[in-house]
């Protein structure tokens, strides 16, 4: 054993009841996507008006719920989380959302052909609670490819979707003439944040947006070494990807008391 002065070397020790397991995932492949990559001015096309999922999109779908299904982080999952967009709600409910075969069990996750999906209806039995909330939504404004429609609409699609914490039925946000700035989303991602960690479930999936990731993740890293800043922490996220991240309070927001503890 060598004597001398104690250096952890790099690791740390944190109260494992003052952190939270999050399952960040940006949606599947839109028809937005699709334009804009071989034209950015695509994006400000109205007829991508809340983009829907591509084909491809779907398998990308399809195949992530395979994934979380096979390392058994389906039955972890406390709550879903998601921008209140179209292609987010169609790849949260596609991933995370009952089969067919027990739709005559509850109400439906989302029903058949939303979107103009061209896929069955997704029950909303045996899945976590699904929550709509507008703090994870894309940078907003100028591109009609992030405006929602009304909860109304949107609410008839997904009637497994809880959407109670949306305060507007029309989309109050979006401007036509102006973007939200990088500082703005980030701000408004710290806020999603600390909403996250009020919550009292310990392992919660968040589907949101590349953008949105992005300048929230930017944030973070800074006492890291730089290449897990740089390529696990913000690095821009493909379609349908997932990172597993630990939220922690380091600042006595609060926490549940720790239940494995024992004085």
């Amino acid at each position: 054993m060598e004597g001398g002065i104690a250096d952890p070397a790099g690791l740390a020790l944190y109260p494992s009841h003052r952190c939270k397991t999050l399952y960040l995932i940006r949606h599947g492949q839109a028809v937005h996507n699709v334009a804009g990559e071989k034209d950015h001015k695509a994006y400000s096309f109205p007829e991508f008006f809340d983009a829907q999922l591509t084909p491809a999109g779907w398998d990308q779908v399809d195949n992530l719920r395979k994934h979380v299904n096979a390392c058994g982080l389906a039955k972890r999952i406390e709550l879903v989380v998601v921008s209140p967009l179209l292609r987010t709600m169609q790849t949260a409910a596609g991933v995370f959302g009952g089969d067919t075969s027990s739709l005559k069990n509850g109400k439906p996750l989302m029903v058949e052909n939303a979107g103009n999906s061209c896929r069955h209806s997704i029950s909303s039995s045996n899945s976590p609670p699904f929550i709509a909330i507008e703090y994870c939504r894309e940078r907003m404004g100028m591109h009609p490819c992030d405006k929602r429609r009304s909860i109304a609409e949107y609410s008839a699609l997904f009637p497994g979707i809880d959407f109670s914490q949306i305060e507007n039925d029309e989309d109050v946000y979006w401007r036509p003439d102006s973007r939200e700035t990088d500082e703005q989303v980030a701000a408004r991602g710290v806020t999603f944040l600390k909403w996250l960690w009020s919550r009292k479930e310990k392992e919660i999936a968040v589907v949101t947006h590349s953008g949105f990731l992005l300048q929230t993740s930017r944030l973070f890293g800074n006492d890291t070494h730089p290449s897990i800043k740089t390529h696990e922490i913000s690095q821009p996220f493909s379609n349908c990807e997932l990172r597993s991240m630990v939220l922690v309070d380091t600042s006595m927001l609060g926490s549940d008391a720790p239940i494995a503890n024992y004085p």
